[in-house]
């Protein structure tokens, strides 16, 4: 018998007739930073390419990324310090930087989908993502911060909301906090295995959300862990979860596959900061090729199983694609 692959390869058309996986604008969720202020943009040191917008500027990076084809987006707020606490409450403020910005891309952009980011540490003096009490997270407590925080970011426009706490039981709890209050259209996406990993630091920067004390790695998950990840993933889809989320996503793409083997969800991936840092630094110190190093990472996150990626590679993806 002959069989010679390569065949398969010779020409860059029969290459593109057989390829399995495909990219487009279509697969992604451009994470956007929020910063009070007006008429503001600040470049991230650690993240090249991207900066923190206040909102009046925000409308501008949003249309020029809706004329690309990108309509989904996931903000993320900025918070002062003189206005986080123990129990987060700025972020129930209906009138507060994080709501107003979303009603402000509503009222503008009305087709785009937002998934808004439900967490408590951007707003807490600990930088925790729940309550902290003699040095323990408190699950339960935190959950009724977080259903009246997604509740604010329903009643101001948010399509999805997307709960990247990790506590236990916030799935089930937001979604009878959105039914009861008539928002039973918004959607819940879960950052259903978030690991306690070492890729977070950029991100970190961009929103000053650090823990003040201690780590995460009571709430989220042990990087050694996958088939926890698949008792997340049942718990979630029992509580009333649209999509599952995954993060981070290249060191995770194993259990971007369980997830996607187990379920009939969307699967999400989130593409973090220090993975998006990382090619980036290569790239300037002429270590790598930026671009095919963002295409090979990004395609491999959609080949282990990804439907939705979020990514700050999104607009310049998207560039490139119009090339």
């Amino acid at each position: 018998m002959n069989i010679r692959p390569r065949r398969n390869r010779r020409t860059e058309v029969i290459r593109n007739l057989v390829q399995e996986t495909t990219l487009g604008v279509n697969d992604f969720i451009f994470p956007l930073f929020i910063i009070e202020g007006q008429n503001q943009r600040e470049d991230i040191t650690s993240m090249p390419g991207i900066s923190r917008f206040s909102i009046d500027t925000l409308q501008d990076e949003i249309a020029s990324c809706v004329e690309l084809g990108i309509k989904a987006f996931a903000p993320f707020p900025n918070i002062p310090e003189h206005l986080k606490d123990k129990y987060a409450t700025e972020s129930q403020n209906p009138d507060g930087l994080y709501t107003s910005a979303i009603r402000e891309i509503k009222k503008n952009f009305p087709e785009v989908a937002i998934f808004s980011d439900i967490a408590m540490d951007p707003y807490s003096s600990d930088g925790h993502d729940g309550i902290v009490e003699n040095g323990e997270i408190l699950n339960d407590e935190t959950l009724e911060v977080l259903g009246k925080m997604a509740l604010a970011q329903a009643q101001a426009g948010s399509d999805v909301v997307a709960p990247s706490d990790m506590m236990d039981g916030r799935i089930g709890h937001i979604r009878r906090v959105l039914d009861e209050n008539g928002f039973q259209k918004v959607g819940i996406m879960s950052y259903t295995a978030k690991y306690a990993s070492a890729f977070y630091g950029p991100f970190r920067d961009a929103l000053a959300s650090a823990p003040k004390m201690g780590d995460k790695k009571t709430y989220q998950m042990n990087p050694a862990n996958s088939r926890e990840a698949l008792l997340e993933a049942e718990l979630d889809i029992a509580e009333g979860a649209d999509y599952l989320m995954v993060k981070p996503a290249l060191a995770y793409l194993d259990i971007i596959k369980l997830l996607r083997d187990n379920s009939h969800l969307p699967v999400a991936a989130y593409n973090v900061s220090g993975e998006y840092a990382m090619v980036k630094a290569a790239a300037q110190n002429g270590w790598l090729d930026g671009e095919k190093a963002m295409l090979e990472s990004l395609l491999s996150i959609k080949r282990a199983g990804a439907d939705i990626i979020l990514s700050y590679f999104a607009k310049e993806f998207a560039q490139y694609l119009k090339k």
